[in-house]
């Protein structure tokens, strides 16, 4: 699924974002505050660096953001406010491999893995990246959900399926590669991801019990029994 870089399209017809100069404005603080992330870091990361590579002055970037953290937030609020869409192949199997495979490619290459990786290092130093992160894969994996609701229709996956819990399941593998074990991502490694899930929806891992209270039809452990033929100890 798409993460946020510099090469994020345009943002959807008709949204709130606001167009002119004050769009023009807030697009090159964006540009520079992802150049700076990737070539800094956030703790490096300075209101005179944005201000010398966006052209915007100090003191319009202290009264518009407050200062790192708000142009942080932003950037992000910015990169989620594209027309991106989850794939559609036809089927399950070939939406959720897509959509590992795209989560693979954005980190393939270091310069574009760059400004999604500070990103992610910045949410664990500022609360405001933080919760912007969180909005912006909030977002991102709500898209993702018709994946899900598509293969109910076709039959492919058991009525009831948690399509929140699919999509997050087909990058936290990938996610916990790249950010806390640091172990290369790859294609192999992608398709792997995908066809694990698949396997758990098609046989009811994500399927939530019926809502008129009836119990899950998922297996349960047999309970053991005191054997009544033993006497007292």
């Amino acid at each position: 699924m798409s993460v946020p870089t510099e090469e994020d399209p345009a943002p959807t017809p008709g949204s709130r974002r606001p167009g002119g100069r004050t769009a023009r404005t807030r697009a090159a603080v964006r540009d520079a505050v992802l150049t700076g992330l990737a070539e800094h870091g956030y703790p490096a990361l300075t209101v005179e660096y944005v201000a010398e590579h966006s052209g915007v002055h100090k003191t319009t970037l202290y009264r518009r953001w407050g200062g790192v953290e708000g142009m942080v937030a932003d950037a992000l609020a910015l990169a989620g406010e594209d027309e991106w869409t989850a794939p559609d192949t036809g089927s399950l199997a070939g939406d959720l491999r897509a959509l590992a495979r795209e989560v693979a490619d954005a980190f393939a290459d270091p310069a574009r893995a760059a400004a999604p990786t500070a990103f992610v290092a910045a949410a664990f130093q500022s609360p405001r990246a933080a919760d912007s992160l969180r909005a912006f894969y909030e977002e991102r994996f709500r898209r993702c959900e018709k994946v899900v609701d598509r293969a109910v229709d076709r039959g492919e996956a058991p009525s009831g399926t948690d399509a929140a819990a699919v999509v997050r399941a087909v990058s936290a593998p990938l996610f916990l590669r790249l950010f806390v074990t640091r172990e290369p991502v790859d294609t192999a490694v992608a398709d792997q991801a995908a066809r694990t899930v698949l396997a758990a929806v098609e046989a009811g891992a994500f399927a939530s019990e019926t809502t008129d209270g009836a119990e899950s039809r998922r297996a349960q452990p047999d309970r053991i029994q005191p054997d009544r033929a033993a006497g007292p100890n």
